[in-house]
């Protein structure tokens, strides 16, 4: 399926290593007049009017292109709201999916390959449609019943007004080095995308988020702290362990971070591309690896939504599992935020 510049740049070539230098160097130098036309068109894009939903819409988006904790926190939220007596229906894109949409994710009937792995993911948690026309998901959702819609992803994109715009960002990476695709990893200058959004999400310590944390509060944003729990079943099933970290995510080293944290012993790594569709081949060859040095493979759950029904059962028991949650630090904080923009008193922004 199509991607959009910002994806194709962070899952289809991988984010560069350049991206992440506090400093940009000659390389990101070299590339930043295209930076400046690639953030000039998409803060051009942002701010154009969107159509209204007919019940509130939640924006979770992030500043850069990649991963910073979006699906996860999307899942917190539609939790939050679940628990307030509210239906909220989860929009996604669909990335890596071959249903163009507007289609409501079942399990029964749909697999990665037909609406891709994050949909499948969130499907597990909140009720969710994907479609390439956000107006025609937020369309379906409000048919089926939807008093809220959490989009997931969708900051730079204008199609539907937003009561809610959230940007979540990663304490440890931050912005990198502040510069726009393909110079960096930022969609568009910063303080353009502080000025359409209401809120910032910093998941995890960093000196990196600290520094967008800095720049939002001085625009009067509010802000969010909060961090990734993993699954404490994983935990005792990792630690001590030697293991192999599996991942096709857009920041394979969080994941690894993640496992070390646990205790594991990370003694190889095997990233493939965000959204990699595995094969017979790939599982073939991991279990292989793990047979031949005794080891564990530990895997996202993004990843077991593809890698369930390709992994052996007689070796089902070598591929652990790390579920992660979004525990915000101060709760009370975020769910000011989402009674006032799901309250029928809050204004959408465009």
């Amino acid at each position: 399926m199509r991607k959009t510049g910002s994806h194709f740049f962070a899952s289809r070539l991988g984010a560069p290593r350049f991206w992440w230098r506090d400093r940009p160097g000659l390389l990101a130098r070299l590339l930043s007049p295209l930076g400046l036309i690639y953030g000039a068109v998409t803060l051009r894009r942002m701010r154009k009017p969107g159509a209204e939903a007919g019940v509130p819409v939640i924006c979770v988006g992030n500043f850069i292109a990649g991963g910073a904790g979006k699906t996860p926190t999307a899942i917190a939220l539609a939790a939050l709201l679940a628990a307030r007596g509210e239906t909220p229906f989860v929009l996604m894109r669909g990335y890596g999916g071959r249903l163009p949409g507007p289609v409501e994710v079942d399990s029964k009937r749909h697999d990665a390959a037909d609406v891709g792995d994050e949909a499948m993911l969130m499907a597990r948690h909140a009720r969710t449609v994907v479609s390439r026309d956000r107006i025609a998901g937020a369309a379906l959702a409000q048919a089926e019943g939807a008093s809220v819609i959490v989009m997931d992803d969708g900051l730079q994109n204008p199609a539907l007004a937003k009561r809610l715009r959230l940007a979540v960002v990663d304490g440890a990476s931050g912005i990198g080095n502040g510069l726009c695709l393909p110079a960096g990893p930022l969609r568009a200058p910063l303080a353009g995308q502080l000025d359409r959004t209401d809120a910032i999400v910093v998941i995890g310590p960093g000196a990196a988020g600290e520094r967008v944390a800095e720049v939002a509060r001085a625009r009067g944003k509010a802000l969010i702290a909060a961090r990734l729990e993993p699954g404490e079943e994983a935990a005792a099933a990792l630690s001590g362990l030697p293991v192999i970290a599996l991942s096709g995510i857009g920041r394979p080293e969080k994941f690894r971070a993640t496992l070390a944290a646990l205790g594991a012993h990370v003694v190889r790594e095997r990233a493939f591309g965000d959204h990699h569709a595995y094969t017979a081949a790939d599982v073939a060859g991991l279990v292989a690896e793990a047979r031949s040095g005794d080891l564990i493979v530990a895997t996202t759950e993004k990843d077991m939504t593809k890698l369930a029904s390709l992994w052996p059962e007689s070796e089902r028991q070598r591929l652990v599992v790390v579920p992660v949650r979004l525990v915000f630090d101060d709760p009370k904080r975020i769910e000011t935020l989402l009674e006032s923009a799901s309250g029928a008193a809050g204004a959408a922004q465009p």
